[in-house]
């Protein structure tokens, strides 16, 4: 579904990517690992089209997109949860669900605003509440159904937990084992690897803008000690 190939990036004269490379295929969890700063949001950023690569391939759905229009991007199937959510502050819950709804697809069973409210009540609670009233966890949750109404078949989180208070941050999890569980491509970041260990199919580390180290579930076990060289505090 989603193949990087030697992927470099700049902003303005500072490289900020070298060489990042990772495939994700349909169905698959797919975590980028590494610490602040290594380059996973600027690698997110190009796969979405917010940052035009300067070199390298980025397939998506069989097509090469790099350099395409974020909105091009979006239609072909690629849904975003950003850092810091970015949600729309002056929108209600509601209408920031309704402003990103589509179908483009033609899933069978799309995710709607009851669909999102069955999975988040606390969105269907608030629905008439401004959206920058919100807690920060409401905001998360938020950010992830107003991605899950443009019916993705990628559906991308850049820190999906970061600064949420731990029962949320459970909550999110919960979402997240049950997208997987439907079927639901994902790809991930977040510094939890007690949960991503579970969940995800398979991890790749990001170190000063190159992919360092790749495996599968077992592979984060056996490399632990290499794996902590490179997310460790």
């Amino acid at each position: 579904m989603l193949t990087l190939r030697n992927v470099s990036a700049a902003y303005g004269a500072s490289r900020v990517l070298f060489d990042v490379a990772f495939d994700l295929r349909e169905g698959e969890v797919v975590t980028l690992l590494g610490r602040n700063g290594m380059g996973k949001t600027t690698t997110i950023r190009c796969v979405m089209g917010l940052l035009a690569p300067a070199g390298g391939e980025i397939s998506f759905q069989g097509q090469q997109i790099a350099g395409w229009a974020p909105e091009h991007i979006a239609r072909l199937g690629a849904g975003l949860v950003p850092e810091g959510r970015q949600i729309f502050h002056t929108l209600t819950v509601r209408e920031n669900l309704v402003a990103t709804a589509a179908n483009r697809s033609g899933r069978p069973a799309p995710w709607t605003l009851e669909r999102i409210y069955a999975l988040f009540p606390r969105l269907s609670e608030r629905q008439g509440q401004m959206a920058g009233t919100l807690s920060g966890g409401e905001q998360q949750m938020l950010a992830v159904g107003r991605a899950l109404m443009t019916n993705p078949s990628l559906l991308i989180l850049d820190e999906a937990t970061e600064g949420l208070a731990p029962v949320i941050r459970t909550e999110i999890w919960h979402v997240i084992e049950r997208l997987k569980a439907e079927g639901q491509s994902i790809l991930l970041i977040d510094k939890n690897l007690a949960v991503l260990k579970r969940l995800a199919d398979r991890h790749y580390i990001i170190e000063r803008g190159r992919t360092v180290w790749s495996g599968e579930r077992a592979d984060l076990e056996r490399d632990a000690a290499e794996v902590q060289r490179y997310v460790g505090v």
